[in-house]
């Protein structure tokens, strides 16, 4: 691969970031004011956050944004030393080529220590006539409350289906890929949301130079394929124990899955059963039980033979 697809198909412009209407919306209001206020952009992985910063950055700038934006991965540079350095020193300096301010953009800020986040509170506002700051996090609630009232919070959403479906089309179209429709639905559902690792899935699985279908898809992603998740669960839930738990080590072993990975899997298909919601509910309870266990170290086979047996008696006080 000598390019990643994420980076050749990311959006030059607001306009072209996919399914944050709202957020590039407010966005664009600022580019057409010429000011901003600091912005603190927080929400899942692969929702656009990076995307619309460095969007925003160059519909301010115009080609020559690089030289007024700074860009940083606080879970690289995380300590104090950093925003008493680097940031400060770029913050305090004057804006290039006529611009009215210049911006410093925080990846992971929630990474930023405790100490590092009270630092560049005092460096956010005593700089602020010059350098904006963007931060981008994904648990707002790891960024001190002075930071956050300084901030427009924007909360970026996971992507809807239809939306990663058409981006990904779009990239299909260009590249030539060959895949088939289910292959298609399948990225999507493996992506949950999340726009990046739909694209890098694709383009994983595209390098194998093959027609994609969905075995490519499940086997290149490192999760199984959703029916046969589910088809382990009602074996179970037939009573067959020993099938079923045979089934369950076949499947880790081909798709190569963790306990952690399988359990999550699981849990998704319960929905999918044809049993009661009280029993649902019942599934549920354990299954957080069972990940909690795995989690704190206990023997990951144990615990799923126990979700297993579980399954067992559950359909056994259905017959």
């Amino acid at each position: 691969m000598n390019e990643i697809w994420t980076e050749r198909y990311r959006p030059k412009g607001l306009k072209d970031v996919v399914g944050q209407k709202n957020i590039t919306d407010r966005l664009q209001s600022y580019v057409e004011s010429r000011n901003m206020p600091h912005l603190l952009f927080t929400g899942p992985a692969g929702t656009g956050k990076t995307t619309c910063a460095l969007a925003l950055a160059r519909e301010l700038y115009g080609e020559g944004w690089k030289g007024n934006v700074m860009e940083l991965n606080a879970s690289d540079e995380r300590g104090i030393e950093v925003v008493r350095g680097k940031i400060k020193e770029f913050a305090r300096t004057a804006p290039l080529s006529g611009a009215d301010f210049k911006i410093i953009f925080m990846d992971e800020a929630d990474s930023l220590t405790s100490e590092a986040q009270a630092a560049l509170r005092r460096t956010m506002e005593k700089y602020s006539k010059i350098c904006r700051f963007i931060l981008s996090c994904n648990y707002s609630s790891k960024i001190i409350d002075p930071i956050q009232s300084r901030c427009a919070i924007f909360r970026f959403r996971p992507l809807t289906a239809e939306d990663v479906e058409t981006y990904l089309q779009t990239i299909i179209d260009a590249e030539g890929v060959d895949i088939d429709n289910e292959a298609l639905q399948g990225l999507v559902h493996v992506a949950r949301g999340d726009m990046r690792r739909a694209v890098n899935s694709l383009q994983v699985a595209a390098s194998m130079g093959k027609k994609i279908d969905i075995d490519a898809i499940y086997q290149t992603t490192g999760m199984a394929n959703p029916e046969i998740v589910k088809e382990i669960l009602e074996t179970a839930l037939d009573g067959n124990f020993v099938l079923a738990r045979n089934k369950l080590d076949d499947t880790m072993i081909e798709f190569g899955l963790s306990g952690q990975d399988i359990i999550r899997q699981i849990h998704s298909s319960f929905f999918d059963l044809s049993i009661t919601d009280a029993e649902k509910v019942r599934l549920v309870d354990k299954t957080g039980e069972i990940e909690f266990r795995i989690v704190e170290g206990s023997n990951e086979r144990i615990q799923l033979e126990a979700l297993l047996a579980y399954l067992v008696m559950i359909g056994g006080s259905k017959r």
